[in-house]
């Protein structure tokens, strides 16, 4: 992650190495904001992915104990 003083720096430039990675300003050595690059995200994936509501769900949905697709295959074929 790459660190830029809010004093040596302008909006363009942080925004252009957003691009490529998060950029951490720093005022006096401290962070004061984070500038992350959305370039090619639609509406919807800017939304969901600073969502709080969508991560607790994630995490949540991430502890399920998931199927292997062999099983997956079975539960299939018996409803067929």
């Amino acid at each position: 992650m790459k660190q830029m003083n809010v004093d040596k720096t302008d909006l363009a430039s942080c925004i252009s190495q957003a691009q490529s990675g998060r950029v951490v300003i720093t005022r006096k050595g401290k962070p004061v904001a984070l500038v992350v690059g959305i370039e090619g995200l639609d509406r919807e994936q800017i939304e969901l992915g600073s969502s709080d509501k969508f991560w607790k769900l994630i995490v949540k949905w991430r502890k399920q104990k998931g199927l292997s697709r062999e099983a997956l295959e079975r539960l299939i074929n018996r409803r067929k």
